[in-house]
Protein backbone atom coordinates (compact mmCIF):
# COMPACT_ATOMS: atom_id res chain seq x y z
CA UNK A 1 0.00 0.00 0.00
CA UNK A 2 2.81 2.54 0.72
CA UNK A 3 4.50 1.51 -2.36
CA UNK A 4 0.78 2.62 -4.38
CA UNK A 5 0.77 5.67 -2.07
CA UNK A 6 4.63 6.94 -3.11
CA UNK A 7 3.61 6.31 -6.97
CA UNK A 8 0.62 8.11 -7.04
CA UNK A 9 2.59 11.00 -4.88
CA UNK A 10 4.76 10.90 -7.27
CA UNK A 11 2.68 10.63 -10.44
CA UNK A 12 0.86 13.94 -8.97
CA UNK A 13 4.25 16.05 -8.76
CA UNK A 14 5.25 15.10 -12.29
CA UNK A 15 2.13 15.96 -13.22
CA UNK A 16 1.97 19.46 -11.63
CA UNK A 17 5.43 20.53 -12.61
CA UNK A 18 5.00 19.84 -16.16
CA UNK A 19 2.18 22.26 -16.34
CA UNK A 20 4.14 24.22 -14.39
CA UNK A 21 6.60 24.16 -17.54
CA UNK A 22 3.52 24.75 -20.01
CA UNK A 23 3.03 27.92 -18.86
CA UNK A 24 6.48 29.85 -19.91
CA UNK A 25 6.26 28.12 -23.01
CA UNK A 26 2.64 29.92 -23.55
CA UNK A 27 3.78 33.07 -22.67
CA UNK A 28 6.67 33.19 -24.95
CA UNK A 29 4.29 31.89 -27.46
CA UNK A 30 1.47 34.99 -26.86
CA UNK A 31 4.99 37.30 -26.41
CA UNK A 32 6.29 36.51 -30.39
CA UNK A 33 3.04 36.62 -31.38
CA UNK A 34 2.39 40.16 -29.77
CA UNK A 35 5.39 41.47 -31.51
CA UNK A 36 4.34 40.78 -34.98
CA UNK A 37 1.62 43.66 -34.59
CA UNK A 38 -1.34 41.25 -35.08
CA UNK A 39 -4.32 43.09 -37.06
CA UNK A 40 -6.02 43.60 -33.62
CA UNK A 41 -7.79 46.23 -32.11
CA UNK A 42 -7.14 47.88 -29.19
CA UNK A 43 -9.54 46.48 -26.79
CA UNK A 44 -8.45 43.26 -28.29
CA UNK A 45 -4.54 43.84 -27.36
CA UNK A 46 -5.50 45.21 -23.91
CA UNK A 47 -7.34 42.02 -23.12
CA UNK A 48 -4.84 39.52 -24.77
CA UNK A 49 -2.33 41.72 -22.13
CA UNK A 50 -4.35 41.24 -19.53
CA UNK A 51 -4.77 37.44 -19.79
CA UNK A 52 -1.20 37.14 -20.29
CA UNK A 53 -0.14 39.14 -16.85
CA UNK A 54 -2.96 37.40 -15.32
CA UNK A 55 -1.28 34.38 -16.73
CA UNK A 56 2.12 35.17 -15.26
CA UNK A 57 1.12 36.17 -11.89
CA UNK A 58 -0.84 32.57 -11.49
CA UNK A 59 2.44 30.67 -12.89
CA UNK A 60 4.29 32.66 -10.27
CA UNK A 61 1.74 31.81 -7.86
CA UNK A 62 2.38 28.38 -8.11
CA UNK A 63 -1.53 28.25 -10.08
CA UNK A 64 -0.68 26.36 -13.34
CA UNK A 65 -3.58 24.83 -14.03
CA UNK A 66 -5.24 28.41 -14.08
CA UNK A 67 -2.34 30.56 -15.67
CA UNK A 68 -2.86 27.37 -18.25
CA UNK A 69 -6.29 28.04 -18.89
CA UNK A 70 -6.21 32.25 -18.77
CA UNK A 71 -2.97 31.88 -21.34
CA UNK A 72 -5.39 29.67 -23.41
CA UNK A 73 -7.58 32.59 -23.64
CA UNK A 74 -5.07 35.10 -25.22
CA UNK A 75 -3.66 32.21 -26.93
CA UNK A 76 -7.40 31.81 -28.75
CA UNK A 77 -7.80 35.02 -29.65
CA UNK A 78 -4.43 35.32 -31.11
CA UNK A 79 -5.67 32.43 -33.24
CA UNK A 80 -2.63 30.00 -32.16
Amino acid sequence: MKIKTALAAALFAASSSAWAYHCPVDMKKIDEAMAKHPQLSTEQSAQIAAWRAEGEALHKAGKHQESVDTLAKALKALGL
